[in-house]
């Protein structure tokens, strides 16, 4: 059974210890710092609770590394090409540590949850002084103050025992006004053959609904308008608690609460997707009639070897029935090429799922071995180059079908909310109930509102349109 921590702001004397000593070590008037988030909105999410630890001792936040007392990267482990980003871009700090010998280095997030990563940076890149874990963003207050006063570098992981618990009660610095992330639950029990997430995030624990409907219920009053719940596999949500809680009726719960906004979900696992979750969508006051359901392959076997737990007909059947219930829904999904072993008449089966859903978008990804999971030892006979080749044939026909489906929304009014303004003057930007982005001309002031937009023209995945009216 998991554990509920609510004790876990940090003592009060050690934040004020790390308040004090970068007090006298920052270079400008206050410490400043900066903190980059890699990889999916989970990470965003981690990455805003210890901006909230870092505010409440006393930091600024800086978009230039060069102005930070203390950088912070937090990582992603998910593919190959984010690890490289990282190790580029910590490699590049050197120079940065030169010029500013007082500044503290730390990385944390997914990578350093890995043995062998930790390692690599222990030995590697000495300047850097503070490493840690997703299991232990509850500690970074005692950490960073270790890292001040022992002039040692530290490196903490979270332990076994740790995959029971959640931490409640964390601060947190949201990034933005309009759009905001709730964690609903940590982990996966899943170990989908090609996924390090279970060996870095651990095993599913989820939040209590109270402990989510508080937080939800303060974002609704604070005029946040665009609610995203966040967890790697929301549809097994509440099965760990003392008393279970299915995913539709946390959602069913938040839906009462009353206001003007949008609830989001990511991510839906398709063996664990209902029709109770389609049902709970379509009848909905507040919630968004798009729907992210990773498929990864159109092909059985692959799906076997990706130990996916469904099949081709499973997941068409699944879509059918949310198709029928909600007929604007707009489809979006996660796309594996060239797993290993993968022949292209089996790609060709992932072409045919693609063009017979038809989604709004796609996140479509080449296979990227991750150290630690079985696919990583998989026979991969297939050459990078002809994986490229899969790649771009099916990035070309997604790109038919976006097409497609948004010259169809021309002359229709959609509900925009209104996100920013755009990159051309007097422009303004935002996204439809289907997480579709519409530029369109307006006043700045309508930012972070819904606002009724015809739509006039359709440019590849953006839509243009004229505003109709404002909504309150």
């Amino acid at each position: 059974m998991q554990e509920i921590n609510h004790s876990v702001r940090g003592s009060e004397a050690v934040m004020d210890d790390v308040a004090q000593i970068m007090k006298i070590r920052a270079r400008g008037e206050r410490p400043m710092a900066y903190v980059h988030s890699y990889g999916c909105q989970q990470n965003v999410a981690d990455g805003e609770k210890i901006k909230g630890f870092l505010e409440e001792m006393g930091f600024g936040f800086t978009e230039d590394p060069e102005e930070a007392d203390f950088i912070l990267f937090n990582t992603c482990a998910v593919r190959e090409h984010a690890e490289d980003r990282v190790f580029g871009n910590v490699g590049a700090l050197k120079n940065t540590k030169r010029r500013h010998p007082s500044v503290i280095i730390a990385l944390c997030g997914c990578m350093m949850e890995q043995e062998h990563v930790a390692e690599r940076i222990r030995r590697s890149y000495p300047y850097v002084s503070l490493v840690f874990g997703t299991h232990v963003i509850h500690r970074f207050p005692e950490l960073l103050l270790e890292t001040l006063t022992s002039g040692k570098r530290v490196f903490s992981r979270g332990d076994e025992s740790e995959d029971r618990v959640i931490h409640e009660g964390l601060p947190i610095h949201r990034d933005g006004s309009v759009k905001a992330w709730v964690t609903v639950m940590y982990g996966c029990n899943n170990f989908c053959s090609y996924c390090i997430v279970p060996y870095v995030r651990g095993r599913e624990r989820s939040r209590t609904p109270e402990a989510v409907e508080e937080e939800f219920a303060a974002l609704v009053r604070a005029g946040y308008k665009d609610i995203t719940l966040l967890g790697q596999n929301v549809n097994s949500y509440g099965k760990t608690l003392e008393h279970p809680v299915s995913f539709a009726e946390l959602l069913r719960r938040l839906d009462r609460i009353p206001g003007d906004y949008r609830i989001r979900f990511m991510t839906s696992h398709p063996k664990d997707a209902t029709h109770e979750l389609i049902d709970t969508i379509a009848q909905g006051t507040h919630i968004s009639h798009h729907l992210h359901l990773p498929f990864q392959s159109g092909n059985d076997r692959i799906l076997r070897e990706m130990n996916r737990h469904y099949d081709r007909a499973k997941y068409l059947d699944l879509i059918r029935y949310a198709k029928e219930k909600i007929p604007d829904l707009s489809l979006t999904s996660d796309v594996i090429v060239g797993f290993p072993g993968e022949t292209y008449e089996e790609f060709l089966d992932t072409v045919s799922l693609v063009r017979e859903v038809e989604f709004t978008s796609l996140f479509t990804f080449i296979y990227s071995p991750r150290r630690g999971t079985r696919a990583a030892e998989m026979d991969d006979p297939v050459p990078a180059q002809e994986k490229s080749r899969w790649f771009q044939e099916l990035c070309a026909a997604q790109e038919e079908i976006a097409a497609k489906r948004c010259q169809a929304a021309v002359g229709t009014v959609q509900r925009v909310l209104v996100e920013e303004e755009g990159k051309q003057e007097g422009m303004l930007s935002g996204r439809t109930d289907g997480n579709v982005v519409v530029d369109f001309p307006g006043p700045r002031e309508l930012a972070g509102s819904f606002a009724d937009v015809k739509i006039t023209a359709a440019r590849n995945w953006i839509l243009t349109g004229e505003l109709v009216s404002r909504q309150q």
